[in-house]
């Protein structure tokens, strides 16, 4: 089988970076995504997320931030040999068509930009392609699935002028972690297609951070794609999770929502544990077997393992 390349719409290893934990180059240092597993398992376009931890909320998160975009920029002119970022459209045709690997970065919680929007054109001048409104609190622009409120409160109207502002610069907006009033504020207040990068389906596995079957049907029609997230709980409710349970999920979003609405999320090291057989960055190949042995096309594969993303990016950014 020819080998088909990935798009990965989330990973957290930026965290590991900042702190010189691991320098993100070689295998042996550990975790789940580096240069060298990234390079064997087939990757070629990266979303790497600043995570801002909880421990810097809210008081410390515009500084934590900033140092954590700090860092993806160091990362990235560092390993110019191997990684170019990914700001444009035109960056965009280059994925896949160049030995290096893509870089799109990211914001997980919108707790950077404070209040102010102003902050949104300075991340956006920093290199910050996709915003994840929220992680599990409330900040200023709504709610996490973890808010004492959040079954009740959609986006606040800061809210929804950073909806605004994020369409006009061409930034995609990511729905993971936002509570389900605002997913729908959000389906309502964007003019382009938006990302769940890093979810899976509540229907197989009942969890407040899957998606619903209303909700996947939506997202598919507003020309959306969500990232199957690899973290066990999830995939399932069973102790250990393997790989055919990412591929259930896969399969199930596909024939609910439409094979053009399912890419990847991997969540790599912001998950503590991983599915057998889908351990590291590397392991992607074999993810593309077992769907192919689940009856899945070719053509198929390369729209969950690229395409979709590939797709969505191409309709958002400028």
């Amino acid at each position: 089988m020819e080998s088909i390349w990935v798009a990965d719409g989330h990973c957290d290893s930026l965290g590991d970076y900042l702190t010189a934990k691991r320098t993100l180059k070689y295998s042996s240092e550990g975790g789940h995504w580096d240069l060298q597993k990234a390079k064997e398992g087939n990757v070629a376009l990266q979303f790497m997320a600043a995570f801002i931890e909880s421990e810097y909320k809210p008081d410390r998160a515009v500084w934590r931030g900033f140092q954590l975009l700090d860092a993806a920029n160091r990362f990235i002119k560092e390993n110019t040999d191997a990684v170019f970022p990914v700001l444009n459209k035109d960056d965009l045709r280059k994925v896949a068509n160049k030995p290096k690997i893509g870089i799109i970065i990211g914001v997980e919680g919108g707790e950077i930009l404070g209040d102010n929007i102003l902050m949104l054109d300075k991340i956006f001048q920093l290199g910050v392609r996709v915003l994840g409104l929220t992680w599990n609190q409330q900040n200023a622009i709504g709610y996490g699935i973890g808010a004492s409120n959040q079954k009740e409160e959609g986006l606040t109207l800061f809210g929804r002028q950073v909806i605004k502002r994020l369409n006009e610069l061409g930034m995609l907006i990511d729905v993971s972690h936002l509570n389900e009033p605002g997913f729908w504020d959000v389906l309502e207040c964007s003019q382009f297609p938006i990302v769940a990068s890093h979810s899976c389906a509540e229907a197989i596995c009942p969890h407040p951070r899957n998606l619903t079957d209303q909700q996947l049907k939506s997202l598919a029609a507003n020309g959306g794609v969500v990232g199957i997230n690899f973290n066990p709980p999830f995939l399932t409710r069973n102790p250990v999770a393997k790989r055919e349970d990412v591929v259930r999920h896969i399969s199930y979003i596909a024939e609910v929502a439409g094979i053009e609405t399912v890419g990847l999320g991997s969540d790599f090291d912001g998950i503590s544990d991983v599915p057998e057989k889908l351990t590291d960055a590397a392991q992607f190949p074999g993810l593309a077997q077992d769907l192919l042995k689940a009856g899945f096309s070719t053509e198929d594969v390369r729209k969950i393992f690229n395409k979709n993303l590939i797709r969505l990016l191409s309709s958002v950014l400028k």
